[in-house]
């Protein structure tokens, strides 16, 4: 799952920053989620996210529903990005930014797309471990959940970032077949109209 909205009223690229929470209505998205996962009738028995403050927040809602605490793990974070703390409108009308874009197929701005999907990988697969049959919750980022998409379905990890089907609170579903993940649905079970969704790396 990716978290819900954030509070951030300057519009800026927040990354891996402390200080960027859920908003009200990022609050009010995670619960949504968690309910609509618990009315599908999963058995969610592991319950992961990054340290990062919305990805916590938002599993709240899932340990109060499902009672499973929640354990942090680095490898589902939010990847580095160069940009961070600033917006992105501003910063790309400085000629000298424009150096971190010349390879967008890595991309050149920040961690490379190959290495978020072997952390991802990893993470995931631990999740399923530990599952023990159950259903396993992941709350990463929206960069995260693309590439192990992208990942799934033998596609490059090469995007155009504002074209991504990964919304706030949105819920990606992978299986683990032949030592393989593979995605077996997609929903956005969250109210988002009117969410601000500037921030993402």
């Amino acid at each position: 799952m990716r978290h819900g909205e954030v509070d951030n009223p300057r519009g800026v690229l927040y990354g891996r920053l402390p200080g960027y929470p859920l908003s009200s209505a990022g609050r009010d998205m995670a619960r949504a989620a968690a309910e609509w996962v618990q009315a599908s009738g999963r058995d969610v028995t592991s319950l992961t996210c990054s340290p990062l403050e919305r990805t916590q927040e938002s599993a709240e809602p899932f340990t109060e529903v499902f009672g499973v605490a929640p354990r942090i793990d680095e490898r589902v974070i939010e990847p580095t990005n160069v940009f961070e703390g600033r917006r992105m409108r501003i910063a790309l009308m400085n000629p000298l930014n424009w150096r971190h874009l010349r390879k967008p197929a890595l991309p050149s701005w920040g961690e490379p797309y190959a290495e978020v999907i072997v952390r991802m990988n990893q993470a995931m697969t631990d999740a399923w471990k530990q599952a023990e049959g159950g259903d396993a919750v992941i709350v990463s980022h929206q960069l995260p959940i693309w590439v192990t998409h992208l990942a799934a379905a033998g596609e490059s990890s090469r995007h155009d970032p504002r074209q991504r089907r990964c919304a706030l609170s949105s819920v990606t579903s992978f299986e683990m077949r032949d030592g393989l993940w593979t995605e077996i649905g997609y929903a956005e079970p969250a109210q988002t109209s009117g969410a601000s969704d500037v921030g993402a790396v």
